[in-house]
């Protein structure tokens, strides 16, 4: 199992992975967009994930909490101790930098990180990624480092950056040196005149157990301007992920390892990109060939979310109309689980089962959907007059059998919306899902922020949107029946 960060650089690298081991007779499979370097740690001790191309200035900082700048064989000493390895290297950094537009960095004489910080500086607005803003190697060491402490940035998606500071939205946003766009929206890159970034070479890093030998033609096969004309080609061009690693193994980018040879790399490699060529449309995209796979994905997570909640919401709730001294209670914990932030859940999921895809979604899921369930049960039980259950009671019925035959069925419409209100927010809230492999059209929607393409997630937006339609739709008609009524 192949796993790859949500950017698109890792999501190529981590095609590359796959399809390499394909062409060797091994089974992969490459889970996108798993979030940040915590989560994709979970997944390789859980067993979840097998491998995932990291930076090793990211390991020594961020795994190992470690400064400097080791050697490969160093590195794995250390991290052997976590049953893990680092292998394969790629053949390139792709550190950590600040760029600003180049008319603003003339404008304000601005060419170091340390012109940004020094006294009498113009306030400048810093626009910078959520990984970012958290890293040890990242925004609070940078800060400490230069001088900046005080100042609070903005938390920006980083496949929005690009645009944010090309309209003037913000002045400052955090770059990797192989990105694409660097050259094509005239950006400068601000020398990081105190050293602070250290080394980002690319390689995979795995599990201890695995055979990196499938992997071993990798290695040293790219340079810093193949992987920015790849990533150019996905974000410029709007080549798939996968048509571009296709592309790079049959040797479709020896032309930029040429160039780099011959000393052309540095600008031509960014200014040489193609221009970007025929698109596939909304529609083509919308019903391209994973349509029904993701289908699939987000009805499982949907409704077999919804099952379990009903399966547990309905108790709860006619335990919290029986026993009133219960009722605070019971509705008071759903409703705390309901403002628990998305991510936030999921991550604390993930350690806590042990494994990152379906399981944990569904369990988050669940979660969200108890409320609506819980209190609509409650509520629809109390709407029922007393007399109608001491008229089935006098009829001989037990306080269960009432419950069963006489109450809950006049309940069942107010019951019936708060199921369909889980179900409807479950769509929604199931696109998340993806952040953690368990796949469904929220796939589309990462893959559309990590490459700011809006096409892209239009195509897993619109279908997530018209299944929630759909489920409202069903839902309506099934109350309309429980209500007495007949669909027109």
């Amino acid at each position: 199992m192949v796993g790859s960060k949500r950017f698109t650089e890792s999501y190529i690298l981590g095609e590359i992975l796959t399809q390499t081991l394909a062409d060797s007779g091994r089974a992969a499979q490459h889970r996108q967009g798993l979030g940040n370097t915590g989560i994709l740690e979970q997944a390789l001790a859980s067993g979840a994930v097998d491998l995932y191309p990291e930076y090793t200035g990211t390991i020594v900082r961020e795994l190992l909490k470690q400064e400097g700048n080791p050697a490969l064989d160093e590195l794995n000493q250390k991290l052997a101790q976590r049953a893990l390895k680092a292998a394969v290297p790629f053949g390139f950094n792709n550190t950590y930098a600040l760029a600003m537009t180049a008319a603003k960095a003339r404008e304000l004489r601005i060419s170091k990180i340390s012109d940004l910080f020094r006294t009498g500086a113009p306030k400048l607005a810093f626009g910078l990624s959520h990984e970012f803003l958290q890293r040890a190697d990242g925004w609070p060491a940078l800060s400490k480092a230069y001088g900046a402490a005080g100042m609070t940035p903005t938390g920006l998606d980083h496949g929005l950056a690009y645009d944010a500071v090309a309209a003037g939205r913000v002045d400052v946003i955090d770059v990797y040196s192989t990105d694409a766009k660097l050259g094509r929206l005239g950006l400068t890159v601000l020398e990081d005149d105190r050293g602070f970034f250290p080394k980002y070479d690319a390689v995979v890093l795995m599990r201890a157990a695995v055979d990196p030998g499938p992997l071993a033609k990798l290695t040293n096969s790219v340079d810093a301007a193949t992987m920015i004309a790849m990533n150019a080609e996905v974000e410029l061009d709007g080549r798939s992920f996968a048509e571009t690693a296709r592309k790079f193994l049959a040797g479709g980018f020896a032309s930029n390892r040429a160039a780099a040879a011959s000393g052309a790399a540095g600008t031509n490699a960014v200014a040489s990109v193609p221009t970007r060529g025929a698109k596939a449309s909304l529609i083509e995209r919308i019903f391209a060939p994973d349509f029904g796979r993701l289908a699939a994905q987000h009805l499982l997570l949907v409704f077999g979310s919804l099952v379990i909640a009903v399966a547990l919401g309905v108790p709860l709730g006619v335990a919290a109309w029986r026993w009133p001294r219960l009722e605070p209670f019971l509705l008071g914990a759903v409703a705390i689980l309901q403002t628990i932030p998305s991510l936030a859940l999921l991550a604390f999921l993930i350690a806590l089962v042990g494994s990152i895809g379906v399981v944990p979604a569904v369990i988050a899921l669940f979660l969200y959907a108890l409320l609506p369930i819980v209190r609509n049960t409650h509520a629809g039980l109390q709407s029922v007059s007393g007399e109608m259950a001491q008229a089935a009671l006098s009829l001989g019925m037990t306080a269960r059998q009432a419950l069963r035959h006489v109450q809950l069925p006049l309940a069942m419409p107010t019951l019936l919306a708060g199921i369909k209100t889980a179900a409807v927010i479950n769509v929604g809230t199931a696109t998340m899902a993806a952040f953690i492999g368990a796949g469904g059209f929220g796939e589309r929607i990462v893959a559309g922020l990590a490459v700011n393409d809006s096409d892209v997630m239009l195509a897993g937006a619109l279908p997530a949107a018209a299944l929630a339609l759909i489920v409202q739709l069903g839902f309506d008609l099934a109350e309309r029946w429980a209500g007495g009524g007949r669909p027109r």
